[in-house]
């Protein structure tokens, strides 16, 4: 409990209407979950105005309400607080009522369209094994020391998440390290957190059915380094074109690091196979069993951020030589015939080309690659030839089929593929849609020593279809056929 009137000041409101002298129990965004005692957050949002859920709130025991408009008929056992804007406030009020967490550890943000997983993961088990206190906030699972929190969203509410923050805080993590995605810093979900370092990965075509264009993508992801502190970090890789985009006019110390440029941070890849990349960090020799030159420069971001924050590179290299990465990240499955899978979360045109690029540079008995492939449904539209097209390009065979297609006809989803296969590759595509059936059919037709990607969902184990979550997943699916048919 904590009375009204000491979190005003986080809130700095333009209008107060009724009594600031009253304890609140707890902060809710969702009408649904107010009790006696609540402060409710009025928000406009993409789908919804929260305005509407007031009276709702307030049934429910909501004794306060932060809104950008005050209702015409106040209740009088109710306080008003009015502001510009709702969703703005939120994690700075969420921050004070939880006592400031993101104050009592070192948190590092990384953003970009991919490899945000992989680096989180890395860093977390990295600082893990180098005997801290972690805590993880990632797509995948959120975790504290070794307690695993499921996630539901790459970055969850900002109420969620200072709370996520202060249990970390409360059970002695020393550092934090969250993937932050472009909605996350749009909709104001990482406000109030006071983050050590920001960590910038790459940018590439995802999310536009939410921002529109590719410039105000950008500009979602640059928002995060705009606000970062004069004592924090900025490391960007400058591998990519707008690494240096993202850090104009940011006060943050700005480091870079590039396995092309000249950068304080170098990394040289020496080798890449399906046991692992021989890489050159600094001039120091590395291993590591990650696959893939996009891996090098995630294992290169990883051991920067150490780095900068103050840790041994020797030390920082010996650890990452031994890390697997993120579930679902290039998981490799083999056959006791030569036959190799690969299970990956690509669901971007371009991860999805810098997976099979990984798998070509690594295929040095040329064998014969396969690709199971689908898009996500209710999401952009324009990449989904895109990504048919690049399947068709770096791989001897493709089947397209369901991914997530939730409210949509997956049919309809996989003729949006069809577009982007040109003509000479048509007989070399084919349309599957149950999942299922179409990694079956991959394995029944392929040959011994064949390599099997299978794109898209990566640690999911889940369909949504039609509103419901069905279970499924890729690597059970794989796991079933090389013991069976390979």
């Amino acid at each position: 409990m904590q009375e009204l009137g000491s979190i005003l000041n986080a809130i700095n409101p333009l209008e107060v209407v009724g009594d600031i002298n009253k304890e609140i129990s707890n902060l809710v965004i969702d009408s649904r979950k107010a009790a006696q005692g609540s402060l409710f957050f009025a928000w406009v949002g993409t789908q919804t105005d929260g305005h509407q859920y007031i009276d709702a709130a307030i049934e429910r025991g909501a004794i306060a309400v932060v809104c950008e408009r005050i209702p015409d008929e106040p209740n009088e056992a109710v306080t008003y607080l009015k502001v510009e804007n709702s969703m703005a406030i939120v994690g700075a009020v969420a921050s004070a009522w939880y006592q400031y967490p993101s104050r009592q550890m070192k948190v590092v943000g990384v953003t970009g369209t991919n490899g945000k997983t992989s680096i989180c993961t890395l860093l977390f088990d990295l600082f893990k094994n180098l005997g801290y206190k972690t805590g993880l906030l990632s797509t995948v699972e959120n975790k504290i020391n070794d307690r695993i929190i499921p996630s539901t969203h790459t970055t969850p509410d900002p109420v969620s998440i200072q709370a996520l923050l202060h249990e970390m805080a409360e059970s002695g993590c020393d550092y934090v390290f969250m993937e932050v995605s472009s909605h996350a810093i749009h909709q104001n979900r990482i406000g109030g957190i006071e983050f050590t370092g920001g960590v910038f990965t790459n940018i590439s075509r995802d999310h536009l059915d939410y921002h529109k264009t590719f410039k105000e993508y950008i500009l979602a992801k640059k928002a995060f380094f705009d606000q970062l502190s004069k004592h924090a970090f900025a490391l960007v890789n400058v591998d990519d074109k707008n690494g240096r985009v993202m850090v104009q006019n940011c006060a943050a110390s700005i480091q870079e690091f590039s396995l092309e440029r000249v950068a304080a941070f170098r990394g040289k890849v020496i080798a890449n196979t399906l046991d692992g990349l021989e890489m050159q960090i600094n001039g120091m020799d590395f291993h590591s069993p990650m696959v893939g030159v996009y891996n090098g420069s995630n294992l290169l971001a990883a051991y920067a951020t150490a780095i900068l924050l103050e840790q041994e590179a020797t030390e920082v290299l010996t650890v990452l030589s031994g890390l697997k990465g993120a579930k679902g990240r290039f998981e490799v499955y083999k056959g006791a015939d030569g036959t190799k899978a690969v299970v990956d979360y690509a669901h971007t045109p371009d991860a999805l080309e810098n997976v099979l690029q990984a798998i070509i540079d690594a295929n040095a008995s040329n064998a014969k690659v396969w690709t199971v492939v689908g898009c996500g449904g209710d999401r952009d539209a324009g990449k989904r030839p895109q990504m048919a097209k690049i399947a068709a390009d770096y791989s001897g065979q493709v089947i397209l089929t369901s991914d997530n297609p939730r409210s949509e006809d997956p049919e309809d989803i996989i003729k949006d593929m069809l577009q982007g296969v040109q003509a000479d590759q048509v007989n070399r595509v084919l349309a599957i849609t149950d999942r299922a059936m179409a990694i079956k059919t991959a394995f029944q037709f392929s040959a011994a020593g064949d390599i099997i990607l299978v794109a898209g969902k990566g640690h999911e184990n889940y369909q949504e279809i039609k509103g419901k979550r069905i279970h499924f997943d890729d690597a059970e699916e794989i796991e079933k056929h090389l013991k069976n048919n390979h």
